[in-house]
């Protein structure tokens, strides 16, 4: 954990993370939990770095696995490649009854839709149009598809491209005309030219971005390491809210991310600032309000089939971990 990337880097870490998705993982040991993860090490997840170098502390060995994408992600975890994953897998537990839940909400949707305004200046601009989003299973897939329905139109073509860093970078190369990315990368485009990037209008939006998810047996057979790490989680996320300028502390403190690019490490606290003042991390792990908000967002964009009010929480989150650790930490 703490490895570092150059921002150069960002153009070849499709490659890099596609490796590592080929390599056959063996199984963890007692201590250990395999934490697959279909994106790069960034800003936006410090969080998460900090409360793994805490779970490590406490004996708990949490190894980072990446993934070129989540989608190959959640296919580690069905298959034993991995123990834990992180993404939002409604559709891939929905469809084909896969054996897994989701147990803990990392943090809640905070993207913005950006455009190189040469190409696209509103949402009707990008009828016919192009546009990039992280994976198949994403969020940012979610309110692309809520967006186009909301608006009445149909994108020429989506594609996926794992890392707000990677399609960012796109953008500002012009490569990528129109996406959905983080805070942090949404106003580092900016910073290099307001008028060219623009945010276009979302409205409101209550539904995990990431959420921490695995196999139930695994959870049920591993509960002492799991319940440490969401600890450290639960703990972690609450220090941040009351005060986000623990991020860079920590940061320093563990080494991490040392290698971040100038112009990004400014960005690491008011990223934080934003994401606690709006809730982005959510001091009880979300638990079952999480899921119920998460069908009323994913079924509207299309992502869960159904009626939101006939779905069953049960169906798809695994909540006695979460219940444990707050009960524990009350």
């Amino acid at each position: 954990m703490g490895k570092a990337f150059r921002f150069a880097s960002r153009l070849i870490a499709p490659a890099v993370l596609l490796a590592a998705a080929s390599v056959v993982q063996s199984p963890a040991s007692a201590g250990e939990i395999r934490l697959g993860l279909g994106d790069i090490e960034s800003v936006e997840t410090l969080n998460l770095m900090i409360a793994i170098e805490r779970t490590k502390a406490r004996g708990v060995d949490v190894n980072l696995i990446s993934f070129k994408s989540e989608d190959v992600a959640n296919q580690a975890i069905v298959n034993d490649q991995a123990d834990i994953g992180i993404g939002t897998p409604y559709a891939i537990i929905q469809k084909v009854k896969a054996p897994i839940r989701l147990f803990f909400q990392l943090s809640t949707l905070q993207f913005y839709p950006v455009v190189n305004t040469e190409h696209y200046k509103t949402w009707k601009d990008l009828d016919g149009g192009d546009l990039v989003v992280h994976s198949r299973t994403s969020g940012t897939l979610a309110i692309a598809n809520l967006m186009a329905l909301k608006h009445g139109i149909k994108y020429g073509s989506i594609s996926y491209v794992p890392g707000s860093e990677v399609r960012a970078l796109g953008m500002l190369k012009g490569n990528i005309k129109a996406s959905i990315i983080d805070s942090v990368n949404t106003n580092f485009l900016k910073s290099k030219d307001a008028k060219k990037f623009q945010v276009l209008p979302l409205g409101d939006l209550a539904a995990s971005d990431e959420a921490l998810f695995a196999r139930k047996d695994y959870l049920e057979k591993n509960a002492a390491d799991v319940q440490v790490f969401l600890e450290e989680l639960v703990k972690t996320w609450r220090e941040i809210n009351k005060n986000p300028a623990i991020v860079q502390t920590e940061r320093t403190k563990y080494g991490l991310l040392k290698d971040l690019p100038k112009d990004l490490e400014k960005e690491i606290l008011p990223y934080f600032e934003v994401g606690a003042a709006g809730g982005m991390f959510p001091n009880d792990g979300g638990g079952a309000s999480a899921a119920r908000a998460d069908f009323d967002f994913y079924s509207v964009a299309g992502q869960i089939k159904g009626n939101a009010a006939d779905l069953k929480v049960e169906d798809f989150w695994y909540l006695k971990p979460l219940d444990t650790v707050l009960n524990k930490l009350k």
